[in-house]
């Protein structure tokens, strides 16, 4: 427990000395004025080094720098703004007090010290400062725990395929550390692929769980059944799971899934409750993917219908989720509109990033959902 005294008053230095150490607290640093306060704490140097210190406890009164400069300093430095500190001063001058207050101090002492009311105040600071301590490490352990997640989670998105009959990737804007939105695509044989896009309900910790409950059922599900139909249906069984019929909690997602033929040419889908995909065919034939179902996991039986997309020649599809078409909504237009009109110019432009191309990087910083998009082209 170290605790730093800082007066210009050798008096005073040993008076607060003895009433600590009479108390039990052995480890305390005399100072006897501002400039050693900012030597031991290192405030000049250019690497912030934690301070092992408890508390400070300061004289308002000193000269060439008084009390409220020095906390001023310390709180200017980010690594020391936790270190309470308790003014020690014989001036009554309320406002002077306030501001001392004003520049960081947690609480003061007026002199003639009492030891009574000294020792209250620093084992008020002393445990408010505990308590601070205990939630800084909680966070820094639960973002340790966040980033290795966020990792996991990241690794479980797949990887970007291009071959000679099909070349499908993703442009991904996660707008925190745990996203909701997913996307996975899986080779069922020498001419079909099993794609889907998820959004989750919500966002951060709740979400991203049930992304990797979903993650961890999706490749046996779509490479055992296919259909597309089965796949959404055996999906709204595993989230029925979840459910909690307690507190009335339903944990659901929206999805594209869909099955691309490029022997025969045919694009097998179901909507469940997701904002409809672009599918250009054959030129500048344009069709929405819209059809198939609900949301998965709203009820415990849903209603599904598959729809099919046969074209002749090539193909190439967008799937997106709501996260990028509310940042690319304008008050005179739908996000969807606008998007539909920017993929019309841009889906040949070869560019690696479409969201990047859509969406300014000022407008990306100010997201509030994630942002995905997925293009599937067939050659």
């Amino acid at each position: 427990m170290s605790i730093l005294i800082v007066d210009d008053n050798p008096v005073n230095l040993l008076i607060i000395e003895k009433i600590l150490k009479n108390e039990g607290y052995t480890d305390c640093i005399k100072l006897n004025s501002a400039h050693e306060l900012f030597e031991y704490l290192q405030i000049d140097s250019e690497e912030a080094m934690p301070a092992d210190v408890d508390l400070i406890l300061l004289d308002l009164m000193m000269p060439e720098i008084d009390g409220l400069e020095a906390c001023r300093r310390v709180q200017e430095k980010e690594h020391l703004r936790d270190i309470p500190i308790i003014i020690v001063t014989a001036l009554g001058d309320s406002n002077k007090l306030a501001e001392a207050l004003d520049h960081g101090a947690s609480d003061y002492v007026m002199k003639p010290i009492n030891k009574v009311e000294l020792m209250a105040r620093i084992r008020v600071a002393l445990r408010l400062k505990f308590e601070k301590d205990w939630h800084i490490e909680r966070d820094r352990c639960i973002r340790y725990e966040l980033d290795l997640a966020k990792q996991v989670q990241r690794s479980v998105l797949s990887q970007p395929v291009d071959d000679d009959k099909l070349e499908i990737r993703a442009n991904y804007y996660p707008s925190s550390e745990l996203a909701g939105d997913m996307y996975s695509w899986y080779k069922i044989d020498e001419s079909r692929y099993g794609i889907i896009l998820l959004d989750t309900m919500g966002h951060g910790i709740s979400s991203s769980l049930v992304c990797m409950f979903i993650s961890s059922v999706l490749q046996d599900t779509i490479k055992e059944l296919v259909d597309p139909e089965l796949v959404i249906q055996e999906l709204n069984r595993y989230m029925s799971q979840l459910g909690n019929q307690d507190s009335f909690i339903h944990y659901y997602f929206t999805a594209i899934y869909m099955v691309v033929d490029t022997k025969n040419k045919t694009v097998e889908y179901v909507n469940a409750g997701h904002p409809p995909a672009f599918l250009f065919h054959d030129g500048d034939q344009l069709e929405m993917m819209d059809k198939g179902s609900c949301a998965v996991g709203l009820f415990e039986k849903i209603e599904i219908k598959k729809a099919r997309i046969q074209y002749k020649h090539d193909a190439q599809i967008f799937l997106f989720t709501d996260g990028l078409l509310e940042m690319l909504e304008e008050e005179s237009e739908e996000g969807s509109l606008i998007l539909k009109r920017e993929l019309a110019e841009c889906r040949n432009s070869g560019c690696e990033d479409l969201i990047e191309q859509m969406v300014p990087e000022e407008k990306r910083k100010q997201q509030e959902d994630d942002m995905c998009l997925v293009m599937v082209r067939t050659k």
